[in-house]
């Protein structure tokens, strides 16, 4: 999966999505993840999920797309299955800290 971590005067913004979905654009209802046109947000370096898991012990806000992308946040109990929106059959999930 991808991995780019964000810095930001807020904290860090940690965006990660599986690699096969960089370059699609998933569109459902008024749901859209242009994962082509915003690939850059994502397509930092390709990480396994240990590595990502070890990243979302700190964040400001979290975007993940994708079944292992997700998977490491449900495994480490940051969300849980209800947390998680569908497009397209293809999970993804947003996580913000106040």
């Amino acid at each position: 999966m991808y991995l780019k971590i964000h810095q930001t005067q807020k904290g860090r913004i940690i965006a990660a999505c599986d690699k096969e979905l960089i370059g699609k654009k998933l569109e459902e209802g008024k749901l859209c993840l242009d994962l082509e046109k915003y690939s850059g947000f994502y397509k930092g370096e390709l990480v396994t999920e240990e590595k990502l898991e070890k990243e979302l012990d700190n964040f400001f806000s979290v975007n993940l797309v994708g079944k292992k992308s997700v998977g490491v946040a449900l495994r480490k109990k940051l969300i849980n299955e209800d947390n998680v929106q569908f497009i397209k059959g293809f999970p993804f999930i947003q996580i913000y800290r106040i």
